[in-house]
């Protein structure tokens, strides 16, 4: 087994001290060449999680470190290994592909950054669309015109958040196919949170559900299969959110 390029433990955040804390001591590791999926419902502490794993946001109490280094104490030392999409992230639209690439690799402060354009655009099939405004883009060819330009810096961790919610089935397909082969050709650990519990139970290796910032269960599709006695990541998550809540008040660990 490979070392964990990302290690989290016990981390907390509070932003009331009248209500009960959004993230709770939550502990995970991410591996090279692994997705992990981060699954919960609307308020879980999804979003203030994947915040604090990215070093945008400070926890409270407990620990990030990515390759080893704390992200809260040095992020410098590791944001170019780390990146970040979403549906919700938009493109400038009066700019075509080549040029949205163009600008993140000068962002980026690549070594070459032509190159690097040339060779995106080839693994995300994005030739034939290089001089296309962005604006004129199907939804399926801006969430590739995404994942490419997240990908652009060559991160060792890309998070990603939603990047197929406004996809038809189709182009959700695709882009999990991309997403797996950029996994596995590159050794990318990938972090991933999504609603859509057929696209988890395809895409990921290991699954991390949360719960009132709590976690929940962890493990992968078919531990968590043969632990709550399901044929179906549904009928896991809402069989393990209904017993999550009746434990709350404890704070028990249902599954790990």
């Amino acid at each position: 087994m490979p070392e964990a390029v990302l290690v989290a433990r016990n981390l907390t955040k509070r932003f009331s001290v009248d209500r009960p804390p959004a993230v709770h001591r939550v502990s995970l590791d991410v591996f090279p060449g692994e997705i992990l999926s981060i699954v919960g419902p609307n308020g879980a502490g999804k979003s203030t999680l994947l915040q604090m794993l990215l070093g945008l946001l400070t926890p409270d109490e407990g620990t990030i470190r990515i390759f080893g280094v704390d992200i809260v104490r040095q992020r410098r030392k590791v944001a170019h290994l780390m990146n970040y999409a979403s549906t919700d992230l938009s493109l400038p639209y009066s700019l075509s592909v080549r040029e949205n690439l163009e600008v993140y690799a000068l962002v980026y402060n690549l070594p070459d950054p032509g190159e690097s354009v040339r060779n995106i655009l080839e693994r995300f099939s994005l030739q034939s669309l290089a001089k296309t405004k962005v604006g004129k883009l199907s939804t399926g060819q801006i969430a590739r015109l995404s994942l490419a330009k997240a990908l652009i810096s060559r991160p060792e961790i890309l998070f990603l958040d939603e990047p197929t919610a406004t996809l038809d089935p189709e182009a959700s397909a695709e882009l999990r196919s991309v997403l797996r082969e950029q996994v596995e050709s590159n050794h990318l650990a990938l972090v991933y949170t999504s609603h859509n519990m057929r696209e988890i139970e395809r895409l990921s290796d290991r699954i991390l559900l949360i719960e009132s910032g709590k976690t929940v269960a962890c493990g992968s599709r078919d531990d968590l299969y043969r632990h709550f006695d399901c044929d179906n990541l549904e009928e896991v998550f809402l069989k393990s959110m209904a017993r999550a809540r009746q434990s709350r008040e404890n704070g028990e660990l249902v599954y790990e």
